[in-house]
């Protein structure tokens, strides 16, 4: 279990306090889920930081909130992509015996055999929807390429029955393709079609007074 984050609840959503918060360090959160109704709230995001870097991503925190102690994943967050710094959170309160479905990223695991003979790794989605308890949420979901050879693509068909975890996608929801390399002709045809859409900038001149 993650370490407890302080939490205290919020009153205003006006957006000249929300960014007074921000400005010291306070990312204004919501809290719902399994007994609670949604509540605004707010915490340090140090405190946030911190915890995730013990955690990870996907991990159980423990937020207390009126001197209660709730169980909780981060269900979503924004940042501020010019800082870096987090500007918002959600926070979903779980049932430690029930299962959820979540989204976790999918990681490829090794050098693929047809990769290693000069074809192109194509990653289509980049997400898998799994059904498990919030204890047992993967920071991410493996997947083994290294027996893939030119030509093939791994779906989750292929890896439903292996994996400890239910997949709730389709059977042929992609994960991986292995193509051909690009022939000579073809690469060619690139540079000429990239070549053909050039564009001569437009010159700008002076702005009359």
């Amino acid at each position: 279990m993650g370490s407890t984050i302080q939490a205290k609840e919020r009153i205003t959503k006006q957006h000249s306090t929300l960014t007074a918060l921000r400005n010291e360090g306070v990312v204004p959160s919501v809290v719902y889920g399994y007994k609670t109704e949604a509540t605004s709230i707010s915490v340090q995001e140090r405190d946030l930081i911190k915890t995730l870097r013990e955690t990870g991503r996907n991990g159980v925190l423990q937020l207390l909130l009126n001197d209660q102690k709730l169980n909780v994943v981060l269900s979503d967050y924004q940042t501020d992509v010019l800082k870096g710094t987090i500007v918002h959170a959600d926070f979903l309160e779980v049932n430690l015996t029930e299962e959820l479905e979540v989204s976790v990223q999918i990681h490829l695991v090794g050098e693929s055999a047809g990769e290693k003979e000069g074809g192109t790794v194509q990653q289509p989605n980049w997400e898998l929807d799994i059904k498990v308890k919030p204890s047992d949420i993967p920071e991410t979901f493996d997947v083994d390429v290294t027996e893939l050879n030119i030509g093939d693509t791994l779906t989750v068909a292929d890896i439903r029955e292996k994996s400890k975890f239910e997949i709730l996608n389709e059977d042929d929801y992609a994960l991986v393709t292995i193509s051909a390399p690009r022939t000579e002709a073809e690469l060619e045809a690139l540079d000429d079609s990239a070549t053909d859409t050039d564009v001569e900038p437009e010159v700008i001149g002076e702005k009359e007074e």
